[in-house]
């Protein structure tokens, strides 16, 4: 069944950019070589250590969790102490997540991660000093309007930075330090788990990174396609020459071409939203919702992105980031801290391997093909919980445990399967989302439908325990699977390949269609075209 036969757009209203430079888009993506140069490496390094932050931050609070016994409020926490600490975060990220995208386009992407740098630190300062539960939320929380913004503008601004060859593999840079800073999480955990308050180390060592990058920020640009924007046009330029200085043989017609297609972009912009506002007499924000909500290529992309960020929260994964320490205690585990270590290094190692594929396989294939492998994982988890007998005391690290047997082991092997197939796709595929937008609902778009990712981040925080105690872990499980098969048909039904493209030339195929069937056979092209270069 082709996915194009079942096209049924809405009405569109004036859409804020109308895109007449399909015709010479190939010219964009085309004739681009090489790993790229030392210049966009250290951009992409430098941005990402606001992933080392996020990854970190969601890593420590599973140790921390198990680490804390009556040291908060003078009493063992409850499955709703351990919901609200972890579901806080996630709740003020999506809180910050639209605010920050709002606050990108007026003071800039590099301003929004300092700003996330400050509350970085001053939550881990918080999280290390409090008492009490309530003290220890606020901190969370801190930290959650942290990640909600760099969550947001780190991808951003490598996408806007990023030559189209290499832009997946640059986005998932910050993937491989998140997960680099969930493993870090774990052995920091493990190294202070057995210390009189060791908890507090834990969460107050996040703030030496936040500093770190607020000086390294010093160094750092604005993207070229912000500053064109704002009238820079000069320095937007210089910038482009430095980005794609070694990765193609005509280098000042390519940066003539992309500045080009920005300008364009924007003037259009401009000529659209003052029509709207002289038309509707409605502000500028308003003109640009409406043309993301209504404008059919602007909801496609919309659409798309949200699928792919709320799919990979719902999916459950972060339960295991937040909750594997808690559940290989329950599990017998004597050193369940140690025993998570094992999650994140998978999720880590298999980063790797998406660093390596993504620019070659493709984002949708890459989805297509480790998805069912995310099923199978969850399903056999399913399965081996049934033979398990699960302590009914959840509020305390069970001691009492039976210890481990094949079961449990099958548990864990199924969850590391479940792990590595997730990093493979369904980990840094979704963080591609700002390619899917043109420049004038960009910073909107990728702000909802992170907020899509962060909302379901806290439900999913919320519920976990709860769902395992009702539902018991196999439902829990069987529930994630089920969620799993439905995302694996709707990105099969929806989702393009953009592999390859320049970010002007992604939005291009959603014009009149999802470009699903014109996008792989455009892949197909260029692997015939390869194969006869050979």
């Amino acid at each position: 069944m082709d996915p194009e036969s079942h096209e049924h757009d809405i009405e569109p209203t004036a859409p804020l950019i109308e895109h007449e430079h399909g015709s010479h888009g190939n010219a964009l993506g085309e004739g681009k070589t090489g790993t790229g140069n030392a210049f966009i490496w250290t951009l992409t390094l430098a941005a990402c250590v606001g992933g080392l932050l996020f990854g970190y931050d969601t890593g420590v609070i599973s140790s921390t969790l198990v680490s804390i016994g009556t040291d908060l409020s003078n009493r063992h926490l409850t499955n709703l102490d351990k919901g609200l600490i972890t579901a806080s975060t996630s709740l003020f990220a999506l809180i910050a997540s639209p605010i920050a995208g709002f606050l990108a386009d007026k003071a800039g992407r590099k301003s929004i991660i300092i700003y996330s740098d400050i509350l970085f630190t001053a939550g881990a300062a918080w999280q290390a000093i409090t008492s009490s539960v309530w003290g220890m939320i606020l901190g969370r929380s801190l930290v959650g309007l942290a990640i909600g913004g760099a969550s947001l503008i780190v991808p951003l601004y490598i996408a806007e930075l990023a030559p189209g060859h290499l832009r997946g593999r640059l986005t998932t840079v910050q993937l491989l330090l998140i997960t680099g800073g969930q493993a870090i999480a774990y052995i920091i955990g493990w190294i202070f788990s057995s210390m009189p308050g060791g908890w507090r180390w834990m969460v107050g060592i996040g703030a030496f990174p936040a500093v770190t990058q607020i000086f390294m920020l010093v160094l750092m640009p604005e993207t070229p396609r912000y500053l064109a924007r704002a009238g820079q046009e000069e320095k937007a330029r210089q910038i482009l020459k430095k980005v794609y200085y070694g990765t193609t043989s005509d280098l000042s017609s390519t940066v003539d071409t992309i500045l080009s297609t920005i300008k364009n972009e924007i003037m259009e912009e401009e000529e659209a939203s003052s029509v709207l506002k002289s038309n509707q007499h409605t502000s500028k924000f308003a003109a640009t919702l409406s043309s993301l909500l209504f404008h059919p290529p602007h909801a496609r992309a919309l659409t798309i992105a949200c699928l792919l960020q709320g799919l990979q929260q719902a999916c459950g994964f972060n339960s295991l980031m937040y909750f594997s320490a808690t559940i290989f205690s329950q599990l017998g585990f004597k050193s369940p801290t140690l025993t998570s270590l094992s999650i994140s290094v998978t999720n880590f190692i298999f980063t790797c391997v998406a660093f390596f594929l993504i620019d070659r396989l493709g984002r949708r294939r890459s989805l297509l093909y480790t998805i069912p492998i995310m099923i199978v994982s969850l399903v056999l988890c399913a399965v081996m919980f049934r033979f398990v007998d699960l302590p009914t005391d959840t509020t305390k690290v069970a001691l009492d445990a039976p210890s481990p047997g094949l079961s449990t082991y099958l548990i864990v092997i199924s969850l590391l399967l479940y792990v590595s197939s997730y990093a493979t796709g369904l980990g840094p595929v979704p963080w591609q989302q700002s390619e899917l937008f043109p420049l004038s609902v960009r910073s909107l778009g990728s702000s909802i439908s992170t907020s899509t990712n962060w909302g379901l981040n806290t439900i999913v925080g919320l519920t976990f325990l709860p769902m395992m105690q009702t539902l018991t872990p196999t439902w829990t499980f069987v529930v994630y699977a089920c969620v799993c098969v439905l995302g694996w048909v709707g990105i099969w039904w929806c989702y393009p390949e953009t592999k390859g493209l320049e970010i002007e030339e992604v939005t291009t195929m959603l014009k009149d269609g999802w470009g699903v069937k014109e996008s792989m056979e455009r892949l197909k092209r260029e692997q015939q075209r390869a194969r006869v270069s050979r």
